[in-house]
């Protein structure tokens, strides 16, 4: 029987080896993680005894690989839709609601004069006047945007909806890898604002239809079926065991990992390299070394999240919705909220007479603030909360979680180099990659992104067995 190692226990790595093992004439497959746990980005916990994700907390459900993962691993029945979705924005004293954008650039102008001021939405007016985008390569999105419809709309908008999801900045953030539909309208489209409101334009003949699902207990929860799953069908799962090297011999791969004093060699025919960047290209520096200096070059931001669980009777009537996001022009130590309870119907339920909520502290090159312990980040959480929605009362419990180079980074040109990656590593049989890292950091992608390492390490498990016989 052939061999598989997928290297890397996170979304991707499990969905991975979830995709062979399901497939056709399954392969023998170990999935080793370095770490003492499986998941990655996906954790879950416990504040005050409620269950809360600690890491994502939902799966975008307009692309189907996430959810049709969580129904094949038998939790189909247990997907839950956002009872609200209509988040605001912390500008100045108040929150203020979200005008209609494509993550973060506007549609309509006038629904931008409350976030932005008058004159500012006067700019954004006028940006239909300019001369056509006729985009031919890639830009950073926070600078073109603020070139043709003023830096307010950067700063208000666009850093905390898109800079949000990358915990990143948004002058640096690649529009074709962070927004694809916008940049390739914006090839032919006459304006911003007429490629924006295209888009909106179909996004309403979506209606109706959710964008976003989680699973009731937590989206945690489809790592532990996973694991189950995979055990179940004979997968071998081995945690502590990081490997340092990757090289080829006549037989097929061999691995190094473990300590170097003892180390641990593992024999395949094919591997999935399923961990962030900067381990990746560590272990394909002799493999595939083209690979290896692309790969050395995405960085990655650090961010913490504080949960925090209060008595719904002390929840201030006048917050509503589902949370806040915030600018970081504004200052204030958290950069987003979420109302958990308010959100998902099993929280709120889950929780009995309290009510949770979490918040995200830190962004690319804002490392220093997570060095604070984790009482002061608790306590000025507690701070910004109690400013921006009045929430005067005793915590009942609280949990930091900090996630050190958490989230790759999608920098103008990252497709580029993603292409020029995957070429390189297609010229090493039974060789894949996968990951946050490569084509979108949500669940999906990272499911899609397994999947896809699955189906090129299956092609040439099937060239084996034919050249054998």
């Amino acid at each position: 029987m052939s061999r598989v190692v997928v290297i890397g226990g996170g979304i991707s790595g499990l969905a991975a080896a979830h995709a062979l093992a399901t497939g056709p004439n399954p392969p023998q497959i170990t999935v080793l993680e370095g770490s003492p746990r499986l998941g990655g980005k996906l954790a879950g916990g416990e504040v005050a005894g409620v269950p809360v994700d600690l890491g994502a907390e939902s799966v975008l459900a307009r692309r189907p690989e996430a959810v049709e993962l969580i129904r094949a691993l038998g939790l189909g029945d247990q997907i839950e839709h956002p009872a609200t979705t209509s988040a605001g924005l912390w500008v100045g004293d108040r929150i203020r609601a979200i005008p209609p954008t494509v993550m973060g650039v506007p549609v309509d102008p006038a629904a931008t004069t409350d976030v932005l001021g008058t004159d500012a939405a006067e700019q954004v007016a006028h940006e239909a006047e300019l001369p056509a985008p006729a985009l031919t390569e890639d830009v950073a999105i926070g600078r073109f945007v603020a070139e043709r419809m003023g830096a307010s709309v950067t700063d208000k908008l666009i850093d905390p909806l898109l800079g949000g999801v990358y915990a990143g900045k948004a002058d640096e953030i690649s529009l074709a890898a962070a927004v694809p539909d916008l940049y390739a309208k914006l090839r032919t489209a006459p304006s911003l604002l007429a490629a924006t409101a295209e888009l909106r334009e179909l996004g309403q003949k979506r209606a109706g239809q959710p964008v976003f699902a989680g699973v009731v207990g937590g989206v945690n929860r489809i790592i532990s079926a996973l694991e189950q799953d995979l055990t179940a069908r004979g997968v071998e799962i081995r945690r502590k065991l990081a490997v340092r090297r990757i090289t080829r011999d006549a037989d097929g791969y061999v691995l190094e990992a473990g300590p170097v004093p003892a180390p641990t060699y593992l024999s395949a025919d094919a591997v999935i390299v399923a961990v962030p960047a900067a381990p990746a290209a560590r272990m394909l520096t002799e493999l595939v070394p083209a690979a290896s200096t692309e790969l050395a070059t995405i960085e990655y931001a650090s961010m913490a999240i504080v949960t925090l669980a209060v008595r719904k009777s002390d929840w201030p009537e006048s917050a509503t919705g589902s949370g806040f996001l915030v600018p970081s022009v504004e200052g204030r130590t958290i950069k987003a909220s979420t109302y958990s309870h308010a959100k998902w119907a099993w929280s709120s339920e889950a929780g009995g007479d309290l009510a949770v909520l979490r918040t995200s502290v830190g962004r690319l090159g804002e490392e220093y603030v997570l060095q604070r312990p984790d009482e002061e980040l608790i306590a000025l959480a507690v701070s910004d909360l109690k400013q921006a929605i009045g929430l005067d009362t005793p915590v009942i419990g609280s949990l930091v979680t900090r996630w050190g180079g958490g989230l790759p980074q999608y920098a103008v040109g990252h497709l580029d180099r993603v292409d020029r990656v995957e070429t390189a590593v297609a010229g090493v049989p039974g060789l894949a990659v996968c990951g946050a890292a490569y084509r979108g950091v949500g669940i999906a992608a990272c499911v899609a992104s397994g999947g896809r390492a699955a189906t090129r390490v299956r092609a040439h498990l099937e060239a084996l067995e034919t050249m054998k016989s």
